[in-house]
């Protein structure tokens, strides 16, 4: 059977599309799409994916490597003439559509999926102007743009950044795995991890790096009472710093750097409270699975965040870097009555944004956009 035409996939790494997008790029294989993935990491197998075409995006916006990946994507572009481009994150998203613009009449339909801006009306003005001056540059070759949160929503309708706009539940995640611990399975996994069944146990899996802001709860740690205990998987550049931290402040004993973990099921279903300190999100994973193992949340009062967190409902939310009210949230928490309740409602919640009920939401989306193209 003769494709339909081509569909291009871009981010910043494989391994974003291997996370995200797996169901998405099987089914543009499944309507008759020959389809093609470019991203910057190590290349990995993406079922549904042809042909993966490897980039050399850096994270710096100023990196003369990226100046390579749009003239690379310019020149694939051009020989293989895509009918759509679905793009993820930002960086990339920013790079791939400078590659666009040449191609004048000829360009393929644009989808600018933003897994959250990098910037808010808090965000110091110099890199605000920079970040959104960026997204207005690449506005006119946007076709559509999908946004996962009310304020990157309200931003991107404030400064027109697309031709047309739409606001998303994200890409949808696979709570098959995600569910609550059966009867006696916290106890039993609590043993696994060395942890005793009287410990308050918070858990924050995610990146290491200074917009996640781990630092934060080592230093509250210090104010929380003994049988508090704080799980940080993830990988990432502050790690070791934060391990440093938390060995000065002499919390070895109460904190937990388990590095990247596979089963993060467990490690949800062994804990008490979902905690983040994040500066800014789109739509965290990570807090959408621990809602779905019924967690209630305490987390940071921002964009992303208040899309999910329902304060004094499935959660409690707090000012940004203010470790004394993350403190006295989670002094509240200590009530087993407060967190059953609003972890049940956390996983009533979030069933909103499970991947069978996004999924034919974006499907139904790309289907539009490829048949009203042109």
């Amino acid at each position: 059977m003769r494709a339909k035409g081509k569909v291009l996939y871009i981010a910043s790494t494989f391994g974003h599309l291997a996370s995200f997008h797996q169901p998405y790029l099987q089914w543009f294989t499944l309507q008759g799409y020959e389809v093609h993935a470019a991203a910057g990491g190590m290349v990995c197998n993406l079922d549904g994916v042809s042909r993966c075409i490897s980039l050399p995006f850096e994270k710096s916006m100023f990196s003369p490597k990226n100046l390579a990946a749009v003239w690379a994507l310019y020149r694939l572009m051009r020989a293989e003439r895509y009918k759509m481009i679905s793009l993820h994150t930002a960086l990339a998203a920013f790079f791939a559509r400078l590659a666009v613009v040449p191609l004048g009449k000829q360009r393929p339909c644009v989808l600018n999926t933003v897994h959250g801006y990098l910037f808010d009306g808090n965000t110091p003005w110099a890199k605000r102007m920079l970040l959104l001056g960026a997204e207005r540059m690449t506005a006119p070759v946007t076709d559509w743009l999908l946004t996962m949160n009310r304020q990157d929503a309200e931003i991107a309708c404030r400064y027109r950044l697309g031709k047309k706009h739409m606001l998303t539940k994200g890409m949808g995640v696979d709570f098959t795995r995600f569910t609550p611990p059966k009867q006696n399975q916290r106890g039993e996994l609590r043993l696994q991890l060395g942890l005793k069944p009287s410990d308050l146990v918070l858990v924050y899996a995610a990146e290491f790096s200074e917009r996640k802001n781990q630092s934060m709860l080592i230093e509250a740690m210090q104010s929380l009472p003994e049988h508090v205990v704080l799980l940080l998987p993830g990988q990432g550049k502050t790690r070791e710093a934060c391990r440093m931290q938390a060995g000065k402040a002499g919390l070895t004993d109460r904190i937990r750097f388990p590095g990247f973990v596979r089963d993060m099921e467990n490690w949800y279903r062994a804990s008490d409270i979902c905690v983040s300190s994040s500066r800014i999100e789109g739509l965290p994973f990570n807090v959408m699975e621990a809602m779905a193992c019924g967690l209630p949340v305490v987390a940071s009062d921002i964009k992303g965040h208040q899309d999910l967190v329902c304060d004094e409902e499935n959660g409690l939310l707090y000012p940004f870097g203010d470790a004394q009210a993350f403190v006295n949230a989670v002094q509240r928490m200590q009530d087993a009555n407060m967190r059953k309740r609003m972890g049940e409602a956390a996983r009533r919640f979030v069933q909103q944004f499970g991947i069978t009920e996004v999924f034919p939401e974006l499907t139904s989306l790309y289907e539009k956009a490829a048949k009203d193209f042109r």
